[in-house]
């Protein structure tokens, strides 16, 4: 199974479409704050991904916390690769929406030693 078949289509159109958008701006003053578009996480136990934005290989930028948190960047294919107990594998929250920007998680992250969403 693909790292795609694991993300909703808009969502992983809408994090192509950010990671298109920050390029030209990386490092620069206007480099963009989102609010992340996806939460992953491992259900049964640490592992927590926020992500704003995604390549086309699956190179994501984003928060994740895997017992302290970090920005940075991740290879969706390593993280959907991941087999669970029980046949489970990571998974998006589909229900989640994001209520702040990247960082004002990471700051609250920081602040709290996980990641709260």
């Amino acid at each position: 199974m693909e790292w795609t078949d694991h993300i909703r289509p808009e969502d992983l159109q809408q994090l192509i479409i950010n990671w298109e958008e920050q390029q030209p701006l990386k490092g620069t003053s206007q480099e963009r704050d989102y609010n992340p578009v996806v939460k992953l996480f491992n259900p049964l136990g640490i592992g927590t991904w926020l992500l704003t934005e995604c390549d086309n290989d699956g190179l994501a930028f984003g928060l994740s916390d895997m017992g302290y948190p970090e920005l940075g960047y991740i290879s969706l294919e390593e993280v959907f690769a991941v087999k669970l107990p029980g046949g489970l594998h990571i998974e998006q929250d589909r229900y989640w929406t994001a209520k702040h920007t990247l960082s004002e998680y990471a700051a609250q992250a920081r602040s709290a030693g996980a990641i709260r969403a």
